[in-house]
């Protein structure tokens, strides 16, 4: 049975656990057995539904002990319910949550693993997995031999495949360890969508010359309903939050659209954002190394360029 790992926040499930979900189902499908889902903490979403995505069967951990994330506590809660299921694959999503307890479940499963998986495994001879390395650069094949294996995938690499049908759920006891994480306060951002789940993304660089100037990106991003990011000599200059720093050393995302506005594109922020399905680039230097990366590039002043073609998306809408 392949098992896949529901990662939720605030008793919602993450848009990278529907991805998972079909990645198990298709894999599941591959080695002829069942694709089932197991969900840890209290969820308002309707459990029933994850069956369109490729489940048959939806464990829930209904304790509310585990809506608080600590990876001590999830991987073991995680790895128990494996075991007790007879899971010889376990999928999670290759997010901040899944690359910090996979690792965990795979050693209390004594599991191969892969990190990042960019598609599925080849089954023909043995049990092959493709993942990227060097940041994206080039890919790795790697064979796992152990009889339960562990697979994290990245995000926008498979995409999500929907059917018809209905997950039955049922309620699983597994124990769950006190944790030894104290939360003295939360503090959260509001009002806006995270850059992990964002779909759409419009990112600032040094191009934009100063905070004072982030007005035509964030005119951009609301016309076309973005979340915004921006590069790290940005966040470091404290033009923008820190929170919206995205690259190697940031938040890494992968995105439906990504629009980088007078960034250059060095490989520690290419690395952080080159899983996007689509990347834009708009910068008035032609030899901006993230032009090679781009699937579209627009030569020019962002000064420009960004409120034309924020004028043209609110025209096509009906706007002004």
């Amino acid at each position: 049975m392949v098992l896949i790992y529901i990662d939720q926040a605030d008793q919602e499930i993450k848009k990278a656990s529907y991805e998972a979900i079909s990645y198990g189902a298709a894999l599941a499908k591959q080695l002829g057995t069942t694709a089932e889902a197991l969900v840890a903490g209290n969820v308002k979403d309707d459990l029933t539904s994850l069956g369109k995505y490729g489940v048959s069967k939806v464990h829930h951990i209904n304790n509310a002990a585990l809506n608080n994330f600590d990876a001590r506590v999830v991987s073991t809660v995680v790895a128990a319910a494996a075991k007790t299921l007879g899971a010889t694959v376990v999928i999670f999503a290759h997010n901040i949550n899944g690359r910090a307890i996979a690792p965990a479940v795979a050693v209390k499963l004594s599991a191969g693993i892969v990190t990042g998986a960019c598609a599925l495994p080849k089954t023909d001879a043995g049990f092959v997995v493709t993942k990227t390395v060097f940041s994206g650069k080039a890919f790795a094949s790697i064979q796992i031999e152990t009889a339960v294996k562990v697979i994290s995938i990245n995000q926008n690499s498979f995409g999500t495949v929907l059917g018809n049908e209905v997950a039955t759920v049922a309620a699983l006891d597994i124990a769950v360890p006190a944790s030894t994480i104290s939360i003295t306060s939360v503090d959260k951002i509001q009002g806006e969508v995270p850059l992990t789940e964002a779909s759409l993304v419009v990112s600032g660089g040094r191009g934009l010359k100063g905070p004072e100037n982030w007005g035509i990106l964030l005119d951009l991003a609301k016309a076309l309903g973005a979340s915004t990011a921006c590069s790290r000599p940005v966040s470091d200059a404290d033009w923008r939050p820190h929170h919206e720093h995205v690259g190697q050393t940031g938040i890494q995302i992968a995105p439906n659209l990504y629009i980088a506005i007078g960034i250059s594109g060095a490989i520690q922020h290419l690395a952080g954002v080159n899983r996007s399905k689509t990347i834009v680039v708009i910068n008035k230097d032609p030899e901006a190394p993230f032009f090679k990366a781009a699937d579209y590039g627009v030569v020019g002043d962002a000064f420009v360029v960004v409120p034309a073609l924020t004028a043209a998306i609110l025209k096509s809408k009906g706007g002004a």
